[in-house]
């Protein structure tokens, strides 16, 4: 499912680095391939209508999305601001998603937790939760850079269909051994689900222990 003009040279841009041989992440790979990814592209990070038409994106994509036919993924890159350094874009990241959240009436999604803190938090969007993956130009993690900051919204359900199937964990070892071919180290941020809190992911910035996720959710109720 295509969300933009194909001769976007931003979006053509990133199916390049994405469809690189060496590129880790294998879903992601397959998503572009099939034509199962959305990519928009809006202005800036902090524009007061960002949040809206984020959410508004990341609904109509669940909303249109088949997720048990392959890996469908979305992404949304900005023009602006230019980031220099990771800890920059990790404070734009966390502003984005909680103006998101504050505009977002629908309740959490009851399969994740809404504690940014538990290991089983997954970021809910129209009632639907995605793990969140940031790139920027600054990324320590080569994987993790493009020149516009851009954020990759993953469904969760797709992740339990592939544990269901028993397809999970050999996915992603695959997708940790490339990563580390790539960067020539492990990621020291990769995380398994159920053991830490994805938020320590989500802005490829290596964190300490003390780091908690500053988002504040609201009870939207049932």
């Amino acid at each position: 499912m295509t969300t933009i003009d194909p001769g976007d040279a931003v979006a053509e841009q990133f199916k390049d680095i994405i469809t690189e041989r060496g590129y880790p992440c294998v879903g992601a790979k397959s998503a572009f391939k099939r034509g199962q990814a959305g990519h928009v592209v809006l202005d800036d990070m902090r524009d007061a209508g960002t949040p809206a038409s984020l959410r508004d994106h990341l609904s109509r994509f669940g909303e249109q999305t088949d997720f048990t036919d392959g890996f469908h993924t979305f992404l949304v890159s900005f023009r602006l601001p230019r980031m220099s350094t990771e800890a920059q874009f990790e404070r734009h990241l966390w502003d984005l998603l909680q103006r998101v959240h504050d505009a977002d009436e629908q309740p959490w999604d009851p399969a994740v937790s809404s504690d940014p803190s538990s290991p089983h938090f997954g970021f809910s969007v129209a009632g639907r939760a995605y793990f969140v993956i940031g790139l920027h130009p600054a990324a320590s993690r080569v994987a993790r850079r493009f020149p516009l900051p851009t954020l990759v919204f993953n469904a969760h359900e797709q992740f339990e269909r592939l544990r269901a199937d028993g397809r999970f964990d050999g996915l992603k070892e695959t997708i940790r051994r490339r990563d580390e071919a790539l960067q020539g180290e492990v990621n020291p941020m990769a995380h398994d689900h159920g053991d830490a809190s994805e938020a320590l992911q989500y802005s490829g910035r290596r964190q300490p222990g003390t780091w908690t996720p500053p988002l504040v959710v609201h009870d939207r109720g049932a």
